[in-house]
């Protein structure tokens, strides 16, 4: 999966908690959240608080899928709100492989086995 297709993927899957997410797709939307958050500082904090609020849902979408694809429950992101030791768990998690077979569905990376 691509920069842009993933970007692409998570916005046309804006409020879609269900099924799965490949680490790809995860971490390049990720990636874009925070260039874009960190561009738009630069440029007026408004504006990146704008794009922060705007993506918020679908970061949270993308995550709770990235979970899924690992076997997990999507509410695990309340960890987030756990400081240091919450942030550490949630981040091994979104980065682990795929577990299969899963019950959230079909593998979305097609070079699993």
């Amino acid at each position: 999966m691509t920069f842009a297709d993933a970007i692409k993927t998570c916005f046309s899957k804006y409020a879609d908690f269900s099924g799965r997410a490949s680490r790809e797709e995860f971490w390049y939307f990720a990636l874009f959240t925070l260039l874009g958050s960190l561009v738009l500082g630069m440029i007026d904090n408004t504006a990146s608080v704008v794009f922060s609020l705007v993506t918020l849902i679908p970061s949270t979408a993308a995550a709770s899928r990235r979970l899924h694809d690992t076997n997990r429950s999507g509410w695990l992101q309340l960890l987030w709100l756990v400081p240091l030791i919450g942030w550490i768990i949630v981040v091994i998690f979104l980065a682990q492989q795929a577990k299969e077979p899963n019950q959230f569905g079909p593998s979305p990376d097609s070079s699993l086995s």
